[in-house]
């Protein structure tokens, strides 16, 4: 690894003596996340849900009226409404689901590192594999949406999870790199169905301007789930080498953690496939369009605001990953002895995501979102730069807080971006999550500069993400087109 005494930069060394950290014993963090994420959830849940789930104003087709128009206020014809609710609690349970699997794939960077002996570009590789994944079937998921629907792309996306876990125990078995990114792969190709589905389904499940409200909420669970991911992996997944005879042993650890994975996803698949979750019938605008409809001659890359919205997905996927993926050994670098006392801190880092969507869902009830995205662009920028030229305890907790500032991120993008499409959101949902891609290339390019220049140094690359991120929030969400009046 390159020296960080490079010209036009002042970085703190590696070399740090060890920081002692004895409020972040593996055993309370279960009971620090449980009762900080129920605290949050109380507190925000009463005030976002009549925001959330407040029913649109309807006008007969007769009158020739925008349907689709949204009301803040209940009208006389919403006791008639079917209450979206119940559904919205069922598909939050799945954004928990993927959230969790997201982050536990994360764990496998310093993991593969340890049974491989790899660099970090290579040890990256599992990132790139998992979200290669998105760039390969996001657009033929949101196809497989308008022929087979939500529900059922929803079930189909975790048998495919289920497949892929199932994967690990060969993998673990043969001590096989390739088959482990195979495994990966597959893994990846369910979340990415899974996301498709229900990232547009919970914007739709009720009035448009609630969208992004919904789904910052919904994704809190997603942060939950990444939140207990690390912790899993630091007491199940990740061991000291040193404690270990051989590769072999290392590798073995995965095996148990991904079988329970698997029944449990199993499980959850068939329950899903006998729950009711209602086809979004009200306004033709958000259904899938139907084959032979002119609107679908349109091309989506004619709408900039998606467009733009793609990129923003693009480059916040690649920075939330690269920093929660390299922080493991970021964090041993500033002083931090343990892997358990690592792995703990980036489950904070996943803690601060759940409580700012949480605090989050509650903002965008009083605030536009477009402004508030772009706020926190900023003050990720902000917190990314200081780790970059600071060190010890001030390095560890400003890259800890990105986590807060990724929060509100990814449902204020992807609710920017499909805003106005109507018959096309199924189109713009398909390119926006194939740009969950960037979680391939960007945590693999930040890999690259760690091995040449420095982990502190690489930290430049999310500081321009961030800043995109801001920029998008402010001006290039506009839209300049619409299909939706």
């Amino acid at each position: 690894m390159g020296s960080l005494a490079q010209p036009g930069y002042r970085l703190a060394a590696h070399a740090q003596a060890p920081i002692t950290y004895s409020v972040l014993a593996p055993n309370p963090a279960w009971r620090i996340v449980a009762s900080c994420a129920a605290v949050h959830v109380r507190w925000s849940a009463s005030r976002v849900m009549q925001s959330a789930f407040s029913r649109q104003t309807t006008d007969s087709d007769s009158e020739g009226k925008n349907s689709h128009r949204m009301s803040t206020q209940p009208d006389s014809t919403s006791a008639q409404q079917p209450s979206y609710l119940g559904p919205f609690i069922t598909v939050t349970v799945l954004f928990f689901i993927f959230g969790f699997i997201t982050n536990l794939n994360m764990a496998l960077v310093p993991h593969l590192r340890s049974i491989f002996s790899l660099p970090y570009v290579l040890a990256m590789l599992a990132e790139s594999a998992f979200f290669l994944a998105y760039f390969v079937f996001s657009s033929p998921t949101s196809r497989l949406i308008e022929s087979i629907g939500y529900k059922r792309t929803m079930v189909t996306s975790l048998f495919i999870q289920v497949a892929g876990c199932l994967l690990f125990v060969p993998a673990a078995r043969l001590v096989s790199f390739p088959l482990f990114l195979v495994a990966v792969f597959v893994v990846g190709a369910g979340v990415t169905a899974l996301q498709t589905s229900v990232n547009p389904y919970v914007a739709i499940l009720g009035p448009e301007h609630s969208a992004p409200v919904r789904l910052t909420l919904a994704q809190a669970l997603n942060s939950l789930g990444g939140s207990i991911a690390p912790l899993v992996a630091g007491a199940y997944i990740l061991t000291d080498p040193s404690k270990m005879a051989t590769p072999a042993a290392i590798a073995n650890t995965v095996r148990g953690p991904y079988i329970a994975i698997a029944a449990g996803l199993l499980i959850l698949g068939f329950a899903v496939m006998f729950m009711h979750l209602p086809a979004i019938q009200q306004t033709q605008a958000f259904r899938p369009a139907k084959a032979g409809d002119p609107m679908l001659a349109r091309s989506i890359w004619s709408y900039s605001h998606t467009v733009l919205g793609a990129v923003g997905i693009f480059l916040y996927v690649g920075v939330e990953v690269g920093l929660a993926s390299i922080a493991v050994n970021y964090f041993h670098q500033q002083g931090v002895p343990s892997e358990k006392t690592a792995s703990f801190l980036v489950s904070l880092y996943w803690l601060g995501a759940l409580i700012g969507r949480l605090l989050g869902s509650w903002i965008l009830t009083r605030f536009q979102s477009g402004k508030l995205l772009g706020i926190f662009g900023i003050l990720g920028t902000a917190m990314v730069l200081t780790s970059m030229f600071t060190s010890g305890s001030v390095a560890i907790w400003t890259l800890v807080l990105c986590g807060f500032f990724n929060s509100i991120m990814f449902p204020n993008i992807f609710a920017l971006g499909i805003v106005g499409l109507g018959p096309l959101t199924s189109k713009g949902s398909g390119l926006i999550m194939t740009a969950v891609v960037g979680g391939a290339i960007i945590p693999a390019l930040i890999g690259w500069v760690a091995d040449h220049a420095g982990i502190q140094h690489s930290f430049v690359i999310p500081a321009v993400c961030y800043l995109f991120i801001a920029w998008y929030g402010l001006f290039g969400s506009k839209p300049r087109r619409t299909v939706t009046p």
